[in-house]
């Protein structure tokens, strides 16, 4: 009976972690540019018991000797789902939507004094005054937007208008005829299963000692400008599917009750037996 309830409560406490994942999806069904993550499961590893010590009552077997005992099952991966959600309109020249699922815009960000590099999809942009006369393009968090080049886009403050060019590239006309033009800087993921989720639909790299970032996402730079996807005026809405995230919240919740009838009935067939021992 203690197999049964450590099966079950092991399930359970995976099942918590999968509710978690789906909550989290769902609070964040109108974040703008926010990617959902979806949970699989595996059984955990199998203990074997060898329960007859005498090898001649196994010689016409056809299966494996021994018996097989789970542990219950366990959530082997959070799959983080980069497809395109649907673009909407704003008509505001600071607003830009990527069309490509597997790239991102480059921002810098500093937490605990640290300064890196890290990526999102949201394109809430915004020009932040700074000293001499020149605004700086920012997030709605107020980090600097990085170029291709990765450095902070710096612009006049006399700023007319803002055109997006092809190739991810905007142009700023002034009041006084002229024109400046940036590049917005773009990173293609490769493995969109190694970057780690951070607050305000930003992403970063792992930790340099466990992968290598060239193999993870690859700047776009040069001639490989032309396959950038943007749009000006509009903005991608999150990816989340609400139905099937309630979905699988019904299952989650069936699963959740039959194992914890799995407990219930353990508990109940350990007092049949203990009252037969009285």
């Amino acid at each position: 009976m203690n197999r049964i309830m450590l099966n079950a409560t092991n399930t359970m406490n995976q099942l918590q972690k999968q509710l978690d994942l789906i909550s989290h999806n769902v609070a964040n069904v109108d974040t703008i540019g926010y990617k959902n993550r979806s949970a699989s499961f595996q059984e955990l590893l199998v203990q074997q018991a060898n329960n007859q010590p005498l090898s001649r009552y196994e010689t016409m077997r056809q299966t494996p000797e021994g018996i097989r005992l789970s542990t219950g099952a366990g959530l082997s991966q959070t799959k983080l789902n980069l497809t395109q959600g649907p673009l909407k309109t704003t008509e505001r020249m600071l607003d830009f939507a990527l069309t490509k699922e597997d790239q991102f815009f480059t921002v810098q960000v500093t937490e605990n004094g640290q300064t890196s590099t890290q990526f999102t999809r949201n394109g809430i942009f915004y020009l932040s005054p700074i000293n001499n006369n020149e605004v700086m393009l920012v997030t709605g968090e107020g980090h600097p937007v990085l170029d291709g080049n990765g450095q902070q886009i710096i612009l006049p403050e006399n700023i007319k208008d803002v055109i997006l060019q092809p190739g991810g590239v905007i142009t700023a006309a002034l009041t006084n005829g002229n024109a400046i033009a940036r590049e917005i800087g773009i990173a293609q993921v490769i493995r969109p299963q190694m970057l780690e989720s951070r607050p305000g639909s930003l992403y970063a790299l792992p930790n340099a000692a466990v992968a290598n970032p060239n193999d993870i996402i690859e700047y776009v730079q040069g001639a490989n400008r032309t396959s950038v996807g943007m749009q000006q005026g509009m903005l991608e809405q999150s990816n989340v599917d609400l139905s099937a995230e309630l979905t699988e919240l019904t299952l989650m919740q069936r699963s959740y009750q039959f194992n914890a009838r799995s407990v219930q009935f353990a508990d109940q067939m350990m007092g049949l037996v203990n009252g037969l021992k009285s």
